[in-house]
């Protein structure tokens, strides 16, 4: 066992990725409803991935044997293959580059002429510029702006030797996951049903407010409303995390659900209100024998 490993049901952040809302944090919370459900040994999956840090935290503690991870955005499958399947010539690249702004500048190029495939070149510039933008947030700045006049200059989140123990840490694990590109829909209908024996799913749509600020590929609420009708039909454990606003409360209200409080550091530090919600299997196996527990 690493020395992440070791780490894995602490608060610690096991992905390299820095991401806007990222539930990292969740693993405990979701470590706790999958003893609850009837899955044992299983296969995790997330069908909008990101930084995929609870997804790591459950695989590095031994709470599930497989995990899934999918996300719609080139760049961010393109880390995550890149980092099983090239992981020497990844960590070699970590150690060549120079965290300057004039690297910065290369690599913002490289991300915006991204042509339509996963690469390497893509999948290198996306963590680059995740670990040196603010908030890790791709549309931001550099961190210190481009004068480097701040009290935070642009290495400040890119410490190398962190950053490659992690990433070598989780190609360690290469044979127990498995990375997906393919829109939300298509995921559902074409891969999904390959895992979903002994599967356990978790949905962490963009949010309903903000995200197209926050993420590259956001929704619109008709775009809510088909994920909603989309999930409820699925024939496995599944729990589902937002942002909690009304209109998402309206898409969801034929399920339980419960508010989350999630620190989030994407633009301020602050606590941000959400909610999750739960199937039917789990609002009864979980959710209500939690809430009638005496506090």
């Amino acid at each position: 066992m690493g020395a992440l490993a070791a780490l894995a049901c602490s608060k610690m952040n096991l992905s390299p990725i820095r991401y806007p809302g990222g539930k990292g944090k969740l693993a405990a919370k979701i470590a706790g409803i999958i003893d609850a459900s009837t899955v044992r040994n299983g296969v995790y999956i997330e069908p909008f991935a990101g930084g995929a840090g609870a997804a790591l935290s459950l695989l590095f503690s031994g709470k599930v044997q497989t995990i899934v991870i999918n996300d719609v955005d080139k760049a961010v499958a393109s880390f995550w293959k890149s980092i099983l399947n090239e992981t020497e010539r990844f960590v070699q690249k970590i150690h060549a580059t120079a965290v300057t702004i004039d690297e910065w500048r290369n690599q913002k190029a490289v991300y915006q002429n991204q042509v339509d495939r996963c690469s390497f070149e893509l999948g290198f510039a996306f963590f680059f510029l995740n670990r040196t933008n603010r908030s890790g947030i791709l549309t931001g700045g550099p961190i210190g702006g481009f004068e480097q006049k701040g009290d935070w200059k642009l290495d400040c989140r890119f410490n190398k030797d962190r950053l490659i123990e992690q990433i070598v840490e989780i190609a360690k694990r290469k044979k127990q996951i498995r990375v997906y590109n393919q829109d939300i829909f298509d995921f559902i209908e074409r891969y999904l049903p390959r895992y979903q024996d002994n599967g356990f799913i978790y949905f962490d749509p963009p949010y309903f407010n903000k995200a197209g600020r926050l993420y590259k590929n956001s929704f619109n609420e008709e775009q809510h409303r088909k994920l909603h009708d989309a999930i409820v039909c699925l024939n496995a454990p599944w729990i589902v995390s937002y942002d909690n606003v009304p209109n998402i409360c309206r898409i969801y209200s034929d399920v339980a659900s419960e508010p989350l409080s999630i620190n989030y550091c994407a633009a301020k530090k602050g606590t941000g209100s959400e909610i999750m919600f739960y199937c039917p299997e789990l609002a009864r196996l979980y959710l209500k024998t939690r809430k009638q527990s005496p506090s």
